[in-house]
């Protein structure tokens, strides 16, 4: 669907030279975007060097490997309701927001707190407690809310139809918008991605003509089913759970009887215990909700890199269909794009799963030639079925990316283009579905530290969710972008957390930590989850003043 848009002209500068004027709308005069962006992250953190420590891992691996300083932990009165109604506040107060003006809320998520009633209404419902005295109890009753899942890129997919819906404003119908993502990356204790969970929300304030970033109708996609990261539908058996507990009384000392365990199984159905906690549902198998998903590692980092590039192959085709890039006479995509931001399960992933795209965009080219004679020649795809012989090439492949990432000409697009974004990535860890924007964020506040020239330049965007999809997209920056960066601060309120210690981290992790380890103030809280009858499971929020 093209955005029923005025024009607007998108010039590029090609490797010969000429520029290239290429019109992205239908009348001339406006556009879509991202006009700020906030985050929200919890007051906690844990020191990778104290990780590090406490699992008896090499923290030079951890730091200089994958980028890695510190991780974001949610207190016990935080959730990803809370992080995201805290990120949407800070985009209603810093841009003097009527949230009866604000037609659509679609949050991004991967770690909903209901399997039907959307996150998003504990959202609404937090943000109507803090704006009702000023805009009235109905201020948001008009605005469309939903939740959006596709692992780590449901925040995209909420952008991109948040754009389609503002781009239909009129000049009597002018569309405000917010896309939230929100989301805690929980990973279970001594596991291979305990290193790399993080926590946090944040806002996009979705407007036409954006002052920070124009976003146009030109979307690469890939998507193929496969389970490379996934949280099942996980299920124990009644006889399973009485099993473990006697096993538990066996070793306290309690003695028990043969045949104990069948007893009770028999005598469950007629037991007043048949109406109580999980025997109350009368089935034979209970299901369990946990955070922490089933992934693999190695399989999920391929199937990233496999569906960027398909994505990017599918971006330069429609690019080169609406004109906007001819292949061949324009300089390369990734040269145009003077920034690349992509989704960062860890600091450096995009360091290192992005000379597979660098590789592809420059064959043919005399920068390739040269790089293709230092390193020799790329591992033989053999065309077979063969497991086995497939691992091989795939190993090959990583080895000879490895060695792409080493080179002088991928170690300066990295530093130039990329680098910036991972910095913010380094202090949080993963966001899931916000890990893109949190990168977008710390590439702007570090150009604006460094006083760089933005101006009308183009940043390509890569987004990736297990599953697996992967879009790629490209914006272009306003003139207007340092008077919303200014404002972020994302640093310095970065450099303002408290750091926890091992016993208190585990406890947060395994839910034994009673209290807040640091009161709230000023913010939303969890204060209640109902436990029985009719509000079980129910949450009960509340705004905590200064």
């Amino acid at each position: 669907m093209k955005h029923t848009l005025p024009l607007y002209e998108w010039v590029v500068v090609s490797n010969r030279g000429r520029r290239k004027t290429t019109l992205m709308g239908t009348d001339g005069q406006t556009c879509v975007g991202i006009d700020d962006i906030a985050i929200h992250f919890p007051r906690l953190y844990m020191d990778m060097k104290d990780f590090a420590e406490l699992r008896g891992a090499d923290f030079g691996k951890l730091n200089k490997g994958l980028g890695l300083e510190a991780m974001a932990i949610p207190d016990v009165h935080e959730d990803t309701a809370t992080m995201g109604a805290m990120a949407v506040m800070q985009i209603i107060d810093r841009n003097g927001l009527d949230p009866n003006n604000i037609g659509r809320m679609y949050l991004g998520t991967e770690s909903a707190l209901d399997g039907a009633k959307p996150t998003a209404t504990y959202i609404v419902d937090m943000l109507t407690q803090r704006y009702q005295d000023r805009y009235g109890a109905d201020c948001f009753r008009n605005c469309d809310v939903v939740d959006m899942t596709f692992a780590c890129i449901g925040a995209v997919d909420a952008m991109h139809t948040t754009l389609d819906w503002v781009a239909r404003s009129t000049e009597h119908d002018e569309r405000t918008g917010i896309v939230i993502f929100s989301d805690n990356a929980k990973y279970a204790l001594e596991s291979s991605g305990e290193y790399t969970q993080g926590a946090g929300g944040g806002a996009l304030l979705i407007r036409r003509n954006p002052r920070l970033l124009e976003i146009p109708d030109c979307i690469g996609v890939s998507t193929t089913p496969v389970h490379d990261f996934f949280k099942p539908r996980r299920e124990v058996s009644i006889r399973s759970v009485i099993t473990n507990v006697l096993q538990l009384a066996q070793e306290t000392g309690q003695t028990m009887k043969k045949g104990l365990i069948e007893r009770m199984i028999r005598h469950l159905p007629e037991s007043t215990v048949r109406k109580l906690g999980i025997f109350a549902h009368g089935e034979e198998k209970v299901s369990v909700h946990r955070d922490e998903p089933i992934f693999d590692g190695q399989f999920s980092n391929r199937c990233y890199q496999s569906a960027v590039r398909q994505a990017f192959h599918n971006f330069a085709e429609k690019a080169e269909k609406q004109g906007r890039y001819t292949h061949g006479e324009d300089e390369r995509l990734t040269e145009q794009w003077s920034r690349i931001i992509m989704h960062l399960p860890y600091a450096f992933q995009a360091k290192r799963m992005f000379p597979d795209i660098f590789r592809h965009d420059r064959e043919g080219t005399e920068m390739w030639g040269s790089i293709a004679e230092q390193l020799g020649p790329m591992p033989a795809d053999h065309d077979t079925d063969d497991a086995q012989l497939i691992e091989i090439w795939e190993k090959a492949m990583d080895g000879y990316r490895r060695a792409i990432s080493k080179t002088p000409e991928y170690l300066n697009f990295h530093a130039s283009r990329i680098e910036k974004g991972q910095r913010a990535s380094s202090l949080i860890g993963n966001q899931y579905t916000g890990s893109i924007f949190l990168a977008l964020m710390s590439t702007f506040e570090s150009d604006l530290e460094e006083n760089s020239n933005l101006d009308n330049l183009l940043f390509g965007l890569c987004g990736y969710g297990s599953g697996a999809k992967a879009k790629v997209f490209e914006a272009k920056v306003s003139p207007r972008w340092r008077e919303v960066v200014s404002r972020w601060h994302l640093f310095e309120r970065l450099a303002g957390r408290v750091a926890i210690d091992h016993i208190t981290y585990e406890n947060l992790h395994k839910g034994l930590q009673d209290d807040s380890v640091v009161t709230p103030q000023g913010e939303f809280a969890l204060v209640e989850i109902g436990d029985e009858g009719v509000d079980e499971g129910a949450r009960r929020y509340k705004w905590i003043g200064a």
